[in-house]
Protein backbone atom coordinates (compact mmCIF):
# COMPACT_ATOMS: atom_id res chain seq x y z
CA UNK A 1 0.00 0.00 0.00
CA UNK A 2 0.94 3.41 -0.65
CA UNK A 3 -0.06 7.13 1.25
CA UNK A 4 -4.19 6.72 1.56
CA UNK A 5 -5.82 7.87 -1.64
CA UNK A 6 -8.45 9.90 0.34
CA UNK A 7 -4.83 11.80 2.25
CA UNK A 8 -3.15 12.34 -1.58
CA UNK A 9 -5.77 13.69 -3.27
CA UNK A 10 -6.22 16.42 -0.98
CA UNK A 11 -2.77 17.36 -0.41
CA UNK A 12 -1.86 17.00 -3.86
CA UNK A 13 -5.38 19.06 -5.23
CA UNK A 14 -4.41 22.01 -2.38
CA UNK A 15 -0.90 22.38 -3.75
CA UNK A 16 0.13 20.75 -0.08
CA UNK A 17 4.14 20.98 0.17
CA UNK A 18 5.14 17.93 1.76
CA UNK A 19 7.51 14.77 1.48
CA UNK A 20 7.48 10.90 1.81
CA UNK A 21 10.00 9.56 4.85
CA UNK A 22 10.86 6.40 6.32
CA UNK A 23 8.90 5.56 9.30
CA UNK A 24 10.13 6.87 12.32
CA UNK A 25 11.95 4.57 14.95
CA UNK A 26 9.58 3.62 17.27
CA UNK A 27 11.19 5.24 20.76
CA UNK A 28 9.61 8.82 19.85
CA UNK A 29 11.03 10.45 23.10
CA UNK A 30 14.81 10.28 21.98
CA UNK A 31 16.39 13.20 21.32
CA UNK A 32 17.29 13.95 17.68
CA UNK A 33 21.30 13.88 18.24
CA UNK A 34 21.66 16.70 15.61
CA UNK A 35 19.35 18.57 16.65
CA UNK A 36 18.48 18.06 20.47
CA UNK A 37 14.62 17.88 19.39
CA UNK A 38 12.48 15.40 21.25
CA UNK A 39 11.04 13.25 17.72
CA UNK A 40 7.84 12.46 19.82
CA UNK A 41 7.52 16.23 20.00
CA UNK A 42 7.16 16.28 16.18
CA UNK A 43 4.76 13.39 15.45
CA UNK A 44 1.38 14.28 15.07
CA UNK A 45 -0.65 11.36 16.42
CA UNK A 46 -4.24 10.97 16.48
CA UNK A 47 -6.82 8.96 18.70
CA UNK A 48 -10.19 8.35 18.02
CA UNK A 49 -12.56 9.26 20.61
CA UNK A 50 -16.44 8.63 20.45
CA UNK A 51 -19.51 9.04 22.17
CA UNK A 52 -23.35 8.63 21.51
CA UNK A 53 -23.17 11.50 19.04
CA UNK A 54 -20.03 11.27 17.15
CA UNK A 55 -16.85 10.55 16.53
CA UNK A 56 -13.59 12.89 17.76
CA UNK A 57 -10.27 12.88 16.51
CA UNK A 58 -8.29 14.37 18.99
CA UNK A 59 -4.40 15.21 17.67
CA UNK A 60 -1.81 16.14 19.60
CA UNK A 61 2.26 14.79 19.58
CA UNK A 62 3.24 11.64 20.28
CA UNK A 63 5.65 12.55 23.12
CA UNK A 64 2.37 13.49 25.12
CA UNK A 65 -0.24 11.95 26.80
CA UNK A 66 -3.95 13.04 26.00
CA UNK A 67 -6.05 14.35 28.88
CA UNK A 68 -9.21 13.24 28.18
CA UNK A 69 -10.98 14.58 31.28
CA UNK A 70 -9.56 18.30 30.16
CA UNK A 71 -10.96 17.70 26.65
CA UNK A 72 -14.34 16.08 27.60
CA UNK A 73 -14.65 19.63 29.97
CA UNK A 74 -13.57 21.67 26.53
CA UNK A 75 -16.06 19.62 24.46
CA UNK A 76 -18.67 19.59 27.08
CA UNK A 77 -19.30 15.84 26.13
CA UNK A 78 -18.05 12.33 27.31
CA UNK A 79 -16.02 10.90 25.13
CA UNK A 80 -14.22 7.42 25.19
CA UNK A 81 -11.34 6.13 23.19
CA UNK A 82 -12.37 3.75 20.21
CA UNK A 83 -11.52 0.41 19.75
CA UNK A 84 -9.20 -0.46 16.45
CA UNK A 85 -12.48 -1.92 14.52
CA UNK A 86 -13.96 1.62 14.67
CA UNK A 87 -10.83 3.09 13.77
CA UNK A 88 -10.47 0.70 11.23
CA UNK A 89 -13.98 1.42 9.43
CA UNK A 90 -13.91 5.02 10.14
CA UNK A 91 -10.40 5.09 8.04
CA UNK A 92 -11.03 2.84 5.74
CA UNK A 93 -8.00 3.34 3.15
CA UNK A 94 -5.35 3.34 5.90
CA UNK A 95 -3.50 0.66 7.10
CA UNK A 96 -3.59 -0.36 10.67
CA UNK A 97 -1.57 1.60 12.83
CA UNK A 98 -0.81 4.08 10.18
CA UNK A 99 -4.05 7.16 10.79
CA UNK A 100 -3.07 10.41 9.48
CA UNK A 101 -4.41 13.23 11.55
CA UNK A 102 -7.15 14.79 9.02
CA UNK A 103 -9.85 13.56 10.30
CA UNK A 104 -12.20 15.54 8.61
CA UNK A 105 -11.41 14.03 5.40
CA UNK A 106 -13.19 10.87 6.68
CA UNK A 107 -16.24 12.77 7.91
CA UNK A 108 -14.75 12.76 11.97
CA UNK A 109 -14.67 16.54 13.53
CA UNK A 110 -10.73 17.01 14.73
CA UNK A 111 -9.51 18.66 17.80
CA UNK A 112 -5.49 19.93 17.77
CA UNK A 113 -3.23 20.62 20.47
CA UNK A 114 -1.93 23.94 20.24
CA UNK A 115 2.30 22.34 20.79
CA UNK A 116 1.73 20.91 17.79
CA UNK A 117 1.76 24.63 16.29
CA UNK A 118 5.58 25.93 17.16
CA UNK A 119 7.31 23.25 15.70
CA UNK A 120 9.53 23.62 12.25
CA UNK A 121 8.08 20.40 10.65
CA UNK A 122 5.50 17.66 11.58
CA UNK A 123 5.74 14.41 10.94
CA UNK A 124 1.93 12.21 10.82
CA UNK A 125 1.03 8.81 9.79
CA UNK A 126 0.07 8.40 5.55
CA UNK A 127 -1.67 5.67 5.61
CA UNK A 128 0.59 3.43 4.85
CA UNK A 129 3.03 1.53 7.88
CA UNK A 130 6.07 2.00 5.90
CA UNK A 131 5.87 5.77 4.97
CA UNK A 132 5.35 9.39 7.05
CA UNK A 133 4.42 12.39 5.38
CA UNK A 134 6.61 15.29 6.69
CA UNK A 135 5.80 18.98 6.25
CA UNK A 136 6.61 22.11 7.29
CA UNK A 137 5.13 23.38 10.86
CA UNK A 138 3.51 25.86 8.15
CA UNK A 139 2.19 23.84 5.90
CA UNK A 140 0.63 21.36 9.01
CA UNK A 141 -1.08 24.54 10.10
CA UNK A 142 -2.78 24.96 7.33
CA UNK A 143 -3.46 21.10 6.97
CA UNK A 144 -5.49 21.70 10.46
CA UNK A 145 -7.12 24.95 9.82
CA UNK A 146 -10.43 23.11 10.33
CA UNK A 147 -9.54 21.65 13.52
CA UNK A 148 -10.13 23.04 16.62
CA UNK A 149 -7.68 23.83 18.88
CA UNK A 150 -7.29 23.11 22.56
CA UNK A 151 -4.88 22.34 25.14
CA UNK A 152 -5.80 18.65 25.32
CA UNK A 153 -2.77 16.51 26.22
CA UNK A 154 0.58 17.33 28.48
CA UNK A 155 4.16 15.97 28.12
CA UNK A 156 5.04 12.51 29.53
Amino acid sequence: MSVAVTLQDYLDSNEFDYELVDHLPKKLNQKDPETGVITGDRVAKPILLGDDDSYLLAVLPASHRLDLDRLNAAMARSLLIMNQNELEATFHDCERNAVPPTGELYGVDTIVDPSLFNKEEVFFESGDIKQMIRMTGDEFKRLMQDAEVHTISHHL
